[in-house]
């Protein structure tokens, strides 16, 4: 794994965390426990903070980056993952802010500002523009998002099942260390 310092920042990892070799990391990262971080995903937190809650995964290809703080926006946005999300395969995630079980699906655009609440599903390709807020228990879709529909009581059981089944296969790749 690649865990570069920025400004004498370095990141944190909690406790059995995984970072695949190939990833980077850097700045003002702090992943929580059980997280994993799978192939080539870059986070670069330079001119703000990133936050990964624990048993939040963060899938091959992905994109992790901050907006810096300004005149016109002095606190930036920091990028902020709950606890239990399934962030897939190249998605971009600019910051926002995820609640805790969410599933972002694969080449989902989440930007600057966006607050996403908990249980919440982001379809596969999904735009979510500048400062949008979704609401808890919805299924969000499209180019730009909208609200879909509600989801289903098998939907909402799978958000944590899904961060289940990456704390699981972090710990095979751990085990092989």
């Amino acid at each position: 794994m690649t865990l570069r310092t920025y400004k004498s920042i370095t990141p944190s990892l909690g406790a059995n965390c995984y970072v695949d070799p190939s990833a980077v990391i850097a700045g003002d990262v702090v992943l929580g426990d059980d997280a994993s971080i799978w192939p080539l995903v870059a986070a670069r937190g330079d001119v703000n903070k990133i936050r990964i809650g624990a048993r939040s995964n963060v899938q091959d290809g992905s994109v992790l980056h901050v907006t810096r703080k300004s005149s016109q926006n002095p606190e930036g946005f920091p990028l902020i993952i709950g606890e239990d999300v399934t962030v897939g395969h190249k998605c971009m995630l600019h910051g926002c802010e995820l609640g805790s079980r969410i599933l972002v699906g694969m080449g989902a655009i989440i930007m600057d500002g966006v607050i996403v609440e908990d249980d919440v599903f982001i379809g596969a390709g999904t735009l979510v523009p500048p400062n949008k807020r979704l609401e808890s228990g919805y299924l969000y879709v499209g180019n730009p998002m909208q609200k879909k529909r509600p989801l289903k009581e098998s939907e909402m059981a799978f958000l944590k099942q899904s961060a289940i089944n990456y704390v699981n296969l972090k710990d095979e790749y751990l085990e092989d260390a």
